[in-house]
């Protein structure tokens, strides 16, 4: 199976080709919106961290915008530093500079304020954007390909119907030669035993158990039993009565090949096959988790209807409930109801979805992306703002 995709000089291939607008802290937000707005081509890496947070933290921070910057679907990066954060701003524009990829940087004290700094960007913008807006797709195996796979919003069809259906396609995407990352720390919990039986060895079967402890841990740091604290009040309501059962459906989507390993939210898989990243369930830190992962695309199952997006990279939403489909079919792609509804199997929605990756890879654009409903991001910190 192939795709057309963008080659870049790593050997990977991206499905979209953006210049990222990377404010390296929160105070350049509305800087990058202002740049992004005013030009094509351009998604704002909107974030909220970067500035009085323990250095673990900001390091974490520096990590995943360099990874954000790496992801094969980033053609150029446009830096919007302010001046005086936490981040390591000259690892940050190092980094990016090493993959051979166009890189600019402003500085928004030096430039004299917001004013001349979102001008200066959008000159720097439009530079980068004409730099590579020549660049054309070309046929990519699917071997080369990343997947991101998750699930938000989810209720009882989402067990049964749309997350298996990712688990379908996760499947021939790693018998294609492909590589899938599976998240969702939280939603391991009470089925983590399953997937241990899939790992690769007894290494990684102890790596899942560790993530797993951990998560809870830090729960209970608060005072908090994530084993009677989950699942979220509109899980009750769709129907999911414990987290083990949550947890049940949710691991369904990984399919059924051998976990490979487990890698840490700022890291991309070591190799081919299927990798489990330790990372939250909110929606804005898996699916930024995923983007730093290195993927291409993202496989998203809901069952009560979950919009969002990610900026740079596409995500097909897949809907297991009929009567969401229905209600959101401006939002949903997929209508995996069909399943709960008996007209279709999860073969059929299965290859449906299968191709329409292949069509998304190659350039088609997804409901949300249509609507520009692509901004909800940020990252996973583990530590105060101080």
């Amino acid at each position: 199976m192939t795709f057309q995709g963008y080659l870049r000089k790593d050997g990977k291939a991206g499905a979209r080709n953006y210049v990222a607008v990377i404010p390296s802290v929160v105070c350049s937000n509305e800087v990058v919106e202002a740049i992004v707005q005013n030009t094509v081509m351009t998604q704002g890496i909107i974030h909220h961290q970067g500035c009085c947070q323990t250095p673990p933290d900001l390091e974490r921070i520096t990590d995943c915008l360099v990874k954000i910057g790496e992801n094969p679907n980033v053609g150029a990066s446009l830096i919007v530093s302010l001046g005086c954060e936490g981040v390591d701003t000259d690892r940050l524009e190092a980094a990016l500079r090493a993959t051979g990829k166009p890189v600019e940087r402003i500085n928004i004290q030096e430039l004299g304020g917001t004013s001349a700094a979102i001008q200066a960007g959008i000159d720097a913008a439009q530079r980068l954007v004409l730099a590579i807006s020549g660049q054309q797709r070309a046929a990519v195996d699917l071997s080369n390909f990343t997947m991101g796979i998750k699930c938000g919003a989810s209720d009882t069809t989402s067990g049964v119907a749309s997350n298996p259906v990712i688990g379908y396609v996760a499947d021939k995407v790693v018998e294609a030669g492909g590589t899938v990352i599976f998240g969702e720390t939280t939603e391991f919990i009470g089925a983590e035993h399953i997937l241990q039986r899939r790992a690769k060895d007894e290494r990684v079967a102890s790596e899942i158990a560790r993530i797993v402890t951990e998560m809870e841990d830090r729960a209970k740091a608060v005072g908090v039993d994530m084993r009677k604290g989950q699942p979220t009040p509109g899980n009750i309501a769709g129907g999911l009565s414990t987290i083990e059962e949550k947890s049940l459906g949710a691991i369904v989507k990984s399919g059924t090949k051998t976990i490979e390993g487990v890698i840490g939210y700022t890291e991309a898989p070591r190799g081919k096959g299927l990798w489990i990243k330790d990372s939250p369930g909110r929606e804005i830190e898996l699916l930024s988790g995923m983007a730093v992962g290195g993927a291409d695309l993202i496989l998203f199952s809901t069952g009560r209807g979950a919009p969002q997006g990610f900026p740079v990279v596409p995500v097909i939403k897949i809907c297991g409930n009929p009567l969401t489909y229905a209600r959101m079919d401006k939002d949903m792609d997929v209508n995996a109801g069909l399943i709960v509804t008996g007209e279709k199997s999860i073969e059929e929605v299965g290859e449906e979805v299968l191709a329409m990756l292949l069509r998304v890879a190659s350039g088609e654009t997804t409901k949300g992306e249509s609507i520009k409903y692509t901004k909800s991001m940020d990252f996973y910190c583990l530590g105060p703002v101080i």
